[in-house]
């Protein structure tokens, strides 16, 4: 009798948890910003130079080049891919849950582990710093990922944040993407125009995803409130979301990693 007691005490103990983390990520359905609206917002202004608005110029190599195993984590034995991070003490409990509960999405579908940091050498530290952003693919050593505790926690800015720490670019950047979406340079700012120019992808021969937590929305960096990215043939397929990872979000990540 006690071990079935036990046996009922554990999976009541794990709808509590997984009830506890739906809680924390369904604070974000009342915001209707849009992912790169918001990422934007908060960046503007940021002391840091930033390309595309969210990622971090690197020290030691092109930051727009991701390619092949230059910056990729480590398949363990066990066939998982471990990316240690840490979380800085200014986030209070309950912020760190909701990290946490954005990251488990990842766990849940893919080969890739957000674990906490031991004694790894690269790893990623989650830091409270003005704005939402962080560096493309593994960069070796401590590699900062800033989450502003007023505008960034949510669960798809923290997804999208954590998929550049995977490798993967803004959907919009990808190579071939002129034949899904329409720059409309008009209504760029000229100084800001590089953050559309067109990147040396390897799209692993998967298809556009409108739907990607990568990509922004159509008035990203508009100098006049008009859109400047245009999905054709249909200029109505919403683009933008805020959600959190897609379905070939998830592919992606497994066909990278080889999950």
């Amino acid at each position: 009798m006690p071990r079935y007691a036990s046996l009922l005490l554990l999976a009541l103990l794990g709808l509590s948890q997984a009830y506890q983390d739906e809680e924390l990520l369904e604070e974000d359905e009342e915001d209707t910003m849009d992912l790169s609206t918001r990422i934007l917002t908060t960046n503007n202004g940021s002391e840091e130079l930033l390309l595309e608005g969210d990622l971090l110029v690197s020290r030691t190599r092109n930051a727009m080049k991701c390619l092949y195993e230059l910056c990729r984590w480590k398949k363990n034995s066990e066939g998982f891919v471990n990316v240690p991070y840490v979380v800085s003490g200014e986030f209070p409990r309950r912020e760190k849950q909701k990290i946490e509960a954005a990251l488990a999405s990842f766990h849940g579908a893919t080969c890739v582990r957000f674990v906490p940091r031991r004694n790894e050498f690269d790893y990623i530290s989650v830091e409270n710093r003005a704005g939402c952003y962080t560096s493309l693919g593994r960069q070796g050593g401590k590699q900062v990922l800033s989450l502003n505790r007023g505008s960034c926690l949510y669960k798809g800015i923290i997804q999208h944040e954590f998929n550049h720490i995977l490798g993967f670019h803004h959907e919009q950047t990808r190579s071939g993407r002129d034949k899904y979406i329409r720059i409309n340079w008009e209504n760029i700012d000229p100084d800001m125009a590089h953050n559309f120019y067109m990147q040396d992808t390897d799209n692993i021969k998967t298809p556009y995803d409108y739907s990607s937590v990568m990509h922004y929305g159509k008035t990203a960096f508009s100098n006049n409130g008009r859109d400047t990215i245009t999905p054709i043939p249909n200029a109505r397929v919403p683009i933008g979301q805020r959600n959190g990872l897609s379905k070939w979000d998830i592919r992606r990540i497994n066909m990278l990693y080889d999950c």
